[in-house]
């Protein structure tokens, strides 16, 4: 339950940051990894069987909290 809760929130980062793109392309300038974060969102969403834990996991300390840190930054410099 826990890793379809962390999905969830996966799919929801992507599909914001697709409507941020769609609303300003320039975005992609601010934070370069926004492509990958969109795929990730695709890939949860239609291919929930092909992800596995360990790549979820990954994803959930290694990559969120960086991007925890740049949105912040971006927010602050706005």
């Amino acid at each position: 339950m826990l890793k379809r809760a962390i999905e969830r929130n996966l799919e929801i980062i992507g599909e914001a940051m697709n409507r941020i793109i769609k609303r300003d392309p320039k975005f992609i300038n601010h934070l370069p990894e926004s492509k990958s974060i969109i795929g990730l969102r695709n890939q949860v969403i239609h291919a929930y069987d092909n992800i596995s834990d360990e790549n979820i996991w990954s994803i959930l300390i290694r990559h969120l909290p960086e991007l925890e840190k740049e949105i912040k930054a971006l927010i602050t410099d706005s």
